[in-house]
Protein backbone atom coordinates (compact mmCIF):
# COMPACT_ATOMS: atom_id res chain seq x y z
CA UNK A 1 0.00 0.00 0.00
CA UNK A 2 1.38 3.67 -0.60
CA UNK A 3 1.93 5.71 1.72
CA UNK A 4 -0.48 8.59 2.16
CA UNK A 5 0.62 12.27 2.10
CA UNK A 6 -1.14 14.91 4.11
CA UNK A 7 -3.45 16.50 1.63
CA UNK A 8 -2.82 19.95 1.45
CA UNK A 9 -4.70 22.50 -0.94
CA UNK A 10 -3.65 23.79 -4.87
CA UNK A 11 -2.74 27.18 -4.29
CA UNK A 12 -5.30 29.22 -5.83
CA UNK A 13 -5.07 31.93 -8.11
CA UNK A 14 -5.49 35.93 -6.34
CA UNK A 15 -8.73 37.18 -7.23
CA UNK A 16 -8.10 40.05 -9.94
CA UNK A 17 -7.88 43.57 -9.14
CA UNK A 18 -8.18 46.74 -10.33
CA UNK A 19 -4.72 48.66 -10.80
CA UNK A 20 -4.36 51.79 -8.22
CA UNK A 21 -2.43 54.39 -8.58
CA UNK A 22 -0.73 53.69 -5.01
CA UNK A 23 0.40 50.15 -6.34
CA UNK A 24 3.96 50.67 -5.60
CA UNK A 25 4.33 50.42 -8.99
CA UNK A 26 5.06 47.71 -11.37
CA UNK A 27 6.77 45.21 -8.85
CA UNK A 28 3.62 46.07 -6.60
CA UNK A 29 3.30 47.54 -3.42
CA UNK A 30 6.45 48.30 -1.49
CA UNK A 31 7.07 46.59 1.78
CA UNK A 32 4.95 48.77 4.58
CA UNK A 33 2.83 50.22 2.39
CA UNK A 34 3.22 52.71 -0.41
CA UNK A 35 5.72 56.01 0.65
CA UNK A 36 6.88 53.97 3.43
CA UNK A 37 9.83 55.53 5.04
CA UNK A 38 12.47 53.65 7.47
CA UNK A 39 11.74 53.44 11.07
CA UNK A 40 13.33 56.34 12.90
CA UNK A 41 13.74 60.75 13.13
CA UNK A 42 14.74 61.70 10.29
CA UNK A 43 17.72 62.90 9.08
CA UNK A 44 18.30 66.54 8.99
CA UNK A 45 15.25 67.16 11.29
CA UNK A 46 15.47 68.12 14.85
CA UNK A 47 13.37 67.00 17.08
CA UNK A 48 11.76 69.82 19.12
CA UNK A 49 8.31 69.57 21.53
CA UNK A 50 7.13 73.05 21.98
CA UNK A 51 6.52 74.44 25.32
CA UNK A 52 2.79 75.36 25.75
CA UNK A 53 2.87 79.41 26.53
CA UNK A 54 0.50 80.82 29.28
CA UNK A 55 -0.89 83.92 29.49
CA UNK A 56 1.48 85.90 32.29
CA UNK A 57 -1.75 88.07 33.33
CA UNK A 58 -3.89 84.53 33.81
CA UNK A 59 -0.85 83.42 35.95
CA UNK A 60 -0.71 86.41 37.98
CA UNK A 61 -4.40 87.14 38.13
CA UNK A 62 -4.21 90.67 36.72
CA UNK A 63 -7.77 92.12 36.59
CA UNK A 64 -6.77 95.66 34.65
CA UNK A 65 -4.06 95.88 32.34
CA UNK A 66 -2.79 99.34 33.15
CA UNK A 67 -1.98 101.92 30.53
CA UNK A 68 -0.24 103.79 32.91
CA UNK A 69 2.62 101.25 33.56
CA UNK A 70 4.96 101.35 30.41
CA UNK A 71 7.15 99.21 31.72
CA UNK A 72 4.73 96.22 31.37
CA UNK A 73 3.40 97.43 28.29
CA UNK A 74 7.30 97.77 26.77
CA UNK A 75 7.46 94.07 26.45
CA UNK A 76 4.85 93.25 24.30
CA UNK A 77 5.52 95.92 21.72
CA UNK A 78 8.61 95.54 18.73
CA UNK A 79 10.96 98.21 18.23
CA UNK A 80 9.19 99.83 15.35
CA UNK A 81 6.36 99.96 17.35
CA UNK A 82 3.73 96.68 16.54
CA UNK A 83 2.26 94.75 19.34
CA UNK A 84 3.42 91.59 19.05
CA UNK A 85 0.73 89.00 18.30
CA UNK A 86 -0.57 86.04 20.53
CA UNK A 87 0.75 83.14 19.14
CA UNK A 88 4.41 84.78 20.22
CA UNK A 89 3.72 86.12 23.94
CA UNK A 90 1.58 83.23 24.78
CA UNK A 91 -1.66 85.51 26.46
CA UNK A 92 -5.00 84.65 25.92
CA UNK A 93 -7.23 86.45 23.95
CA UNK A 94 -9.34 88.65 26.56
CA UNK A 95 -5.91 89.98 27.84
CA UNK A 96 -5.08 90.61 24.21
CA UNK A 97 -7.73 92.48 23.46
CA UNK A 98 -7.10 94.69 27.04
CA UNK A 99 -3.30 95.04 25.94
CA UNK A 100 -3.74 96.44 22.90
CA UNK A 101 -5.80 98.99 24.33
CA UNK A 102 -3.66 99.45 26.97
CA UNK A 103 -0.78 100.04 24.53
CA UNK A 104 -2.75 102.59 22.00
CA UNK A 105 -4.19 104.48 25.14
CA UNK A 106 -0.43 104.70 26.55
CA UNK A 107 0.94 105.60 22.94
CA UNK A 108 -1.29 108.35 22.62
CA UNK A 109 -0.13 110.21 25.76
CA UNK A 110 3.06 109.69 24.89
CA UNK A 111 4.31 107.00 27.82
CA UNK A 112 5.01 104.22 24.85
CA UNK A 113 6.91 105.83 22.02
CA UNK A 114 4.73 104.85 18.08
CA UNK A 115 8.45 103.56 16.82
CA UNK A 116 11.61 104.32 18.64
CA UNK A 117 13.88 103.14 15.34
CA UNK A 118 12.89 103.43 11.73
Amino acid sequence: MPEETPSTPAPQAPAHQAPSHHSGGPSGPRPGGAGARPAGPRRGKRNFVRKKKVCRFCVEKIDLIDYKKPEILQTFVQERGKILPRRMTGTCARHQRWLTVAIKRAQNIALLPFASEL
